[in-house]
């Protein structure tokens, strides 16, 4: 039976046995996976769940249930099987759903654009790409061992409620990254590639958003120099971080932060709450005046654009960080009444079918400024710094405020220009002062959508991905630790 029909019968039914909101899912989520090592493949993957879920409200009280039963039938069952536990948890409910309202949209198809389907890739095509890779690589004397591999997914999803709306909508992404390793008496040292992942097909691994090849050409380069550079000193630094680096932080220190259920304390069993409470809301000072944080679904090529949330609500962007103070969080329908929204931003999403729609993360980024400021300008407003290029470790306390992060590359900065490398450097701070110290961004040319594919919430626990934007950024006097040292002490 069509998703229409079974939507329409499991609807009129959840309205017959006494819900005033009902809501009704069928979703489909596809991931691929391919590795190698030294060329040589490791793993061939491929994962699919396919289900219909339902809910409801009931005097007040969530009831939800799902099924992989794709039949009238099957949709019956789980209609009921909601209906029952909003009943029981209605008896014992002391803060009855509120849902902020959301127009009737009606019949929708969104797509996300892409050029080349990814998931008609054979896996020899995919292979034949990493064992590419791994060959330019391993060539070179310095590597020891190449690691690669390349993550696709797809989400196709149709919603439809008691109000009128029927949603149909697919999203693609993909990712790869490719890492060269060096192993010596002394220890090892390692270089991955900087692409973020992407709202794109395949035409990304092509060279469309991304220059790969040029990047992988340098990989052993770059390695050479980490593993001839000196160890860094530690102590306060002026740092310039490049976007491909500054994502993950923007991403562990404002995205959950601003997440409005983690705020409220919803999350702290699983994942911790949030220094960013809403007594803070339109004065706390999160940053310096030049920091602006969005948070958005609409973005291009963006981890979690959609044209609609998993609730209905379309998708928008709004400010969530202006002139450096607090003024916004991510919402679902059900929590938007808690800071006086009228509306929800539309944050809600589920990452299967058996699982309840809840409050998950936007695309979060920091805007860039309006002027044509380049990385290399602000690397000259530094008489001694660091300039960081790439992600890599990170640890964040569970409130969001006291963190620490690594990075691919670490760049020593005399005078206003780069001298070459160094090594075993972290930055650690506190979110308020970290992002209080930022004194400048770069314009629109230093703009660059990072991201990940497994950012992590709820009970039981969800996956989904995300972007995060950013410019170039100058920070001044952040504490640098020597992760040697550290690592030995």
């Amino acid at each position: 039976m069509l998703p229409t029909a079974l939507s329409a019968s499991a609807l009129d039914l959840a309205a017959s046995l006494g819900a005033n909101i009902a809501q009704f899912r069928v979703a489909r989520h596809s991931n691929r996976n391919v590795s190698t090592r030294d060329g040589n493949v490791e793993n061939v993957g491929i994962d699919s769940s396919i289900g219909l879920s339902v809910r409801v409200v009931v005097a007040g009280a969530w009831g939800f249930a799902s099924t992989s039963d794709l039949t009238e039938i099957g949709a019956a069952d789980a209609v009921r099987r909601a209906i029952a536990m909003a009943t029981l948890s209605a008896t014992v409910m002391t803060d009855p759903v509120t849902l902020a309202d959301e127009p009737n949209h009606g019949i929708q198809n969104w797509v996300l654009p892409i050029e080349i389907d990814a998931m008609a890739k054979s896996d020899a095509e995919i292979i034949e790409l990493l064992q590419h890779w791994s060959t330019k690589v391993s060539a070179s004397s310095i590597v020891s061992h190449v690691e690669s591999h390349v993550t696709i997914g797809r989400d196709e999803t149709y919603f439809a409620d008691l109000v009128g709306n029927a949603i149909t909508q697919q999203r693609d992404r993909i990712a790869a990254q490719l890492t060269a390793i060096h192993v010596s008496d002394t220890g090892f040292e390692d270089m991955r590639t900087c692409a973020p992942p992407a709202g794109r097909g395949w035409e990304y691994l092509e060279g469309v958003g991304w220059d790969w090849e040029t990047e992988i050409n340098k990989i052993p380069d770059f390695l050479e120099e980490k593993v001839k550079s000196p160890s860094v000193e530690p102590g306060k630094w002026d740092l310039v971080i490049d976007p491909t680096n500054l994502w993950l932080t923007i991403h562990e220190s404002i995205g959950h932060a601003t997440e409005l259920d983690r705020a409220l304390g919803y999350e702290a069993n699983y994942a911790g709450t949030s220094f960013a409470t809403i007594d803070k809301l339109g004065s706390f000072q999160y940053g310096s005046p030049v920091m602006h944080v969005t948070g958005d679904r609409v973005v291009e090529h963006g981890l979690s654009t959609v044209g609609f949330d998993d609730e209905g609500v379309q998708a928008q962007q709004w400010d969530l960080i202006k002139d450096g103070v607090l003024v916004g969080y991510q919402t679902d329908r059900n929590i938007a009444k808690n800071i006086g929204l009228t509306r929800s931003n539309g944050c809600a999403f589920a990452d299967s079918a058996a699982h309840v729609p809840i409050q998950r993360m936007p695309n979060v980024s920091l805007q860039p400024s309006a002027d044509s400021t380049t990385t290399n300008d602000l690397i000259s407003k530094v008489e001694r710094g660091i300039y960081i290029v790439g992600d890599k470790s990170w640890s964040i306390d569970m409130q969001r405020y006291n963190f620490q992060f690594t990075g691919q590359r670490f760049y020593e900065i005399t005078n206003g220009a780069i001298v070459g490398q160094l090594r075993d450097v972290a930055y650690q701070s506190r979110t308020p002062d970290f992002w209080n110290s930022m004194e400048a961004v770069g314009g629109s040319s230093t703009y660059l959508l990072g991201g990940a594919l497994n950012c992590g919430k709820g009970q039981p626990g969800q996956v989904a991905p995300v972007s995060h934007g950013s410019p170039s950024a100058l920070f001044r006097q952040i504490n640098v630790l020597n992760t040697r040292s550290e690592a030995t002490e």
